[in-house]
């Protein structure tokens, strides 16, 4: 039964009515626009649904969006501030981290989420907290070397 369901998506409460199992994917993409999060395995094991939760990089083709109820949800598209890009997708774009770009979503938020937590990570750091994202062209050499800039230059 569809009820008033409110989230804070990229610094904006927005309230909806939705059935509170609905996953968090789905109210994104087909209430919000928010397309950067992909359906991709549907099982919280591909990385492509990817969002910040609390800073915290969690999937979301499963998880039923009553339960992000007061979490601070930051998509790929709210981590641009005044048209200026996140240091974290800058680097992706300088370093050419991308292939197909299917994975982009939960690589970047992954990353994001990582240098909040660990400004100064280790290549082993930066592999395991990568690691949850699928990347089936095999692009993980540059992914790691668009962490390492990007922290380097948030560090400056």
């Amino acid at each position: 039964m569809p009820q008033n369901i409110t989230l804070r998506v990229n610094g904006e409460t927005k309230t909806i009515l939705a059935d509170p199992e609905e996953p968090l994917l789905y109210i994104l993409r087909d209430e919000f626009s928010l397309n950067a999060a992909k359906y991709g395995c549907g099982l919280h094991q591909c990385g492509a649904c990817m969002v910040l939760a609390d800073s915290k990089a969690e999937p979301t083709c499963l998880r039923p969006c009553s339960s992000f109820g007061d979490t601070e949800i930051t998509t790929l598209e709210g981590l641009t501030k005044n048209g200026k890009l996140h240091p974290v997708q800058q680097a992706f774009i300088d370093t050419q981290a991308a292939q197909c770009g299917y994975c982009l979503n939960g690589m970047i938020l992954s990353a994001v989420a990582l240098l909040e937590e660990n400004p100064k990570p280790a290549e082993r750091e930066i592999r395991e907290a990568l690691d949850p994202v699928i990347c089936r062209c095999g692009t993980h050499s540059r992914f790691i070397k668009a962490v390492k800039l990007a922290s380097e230059t948030i560090n400056r």
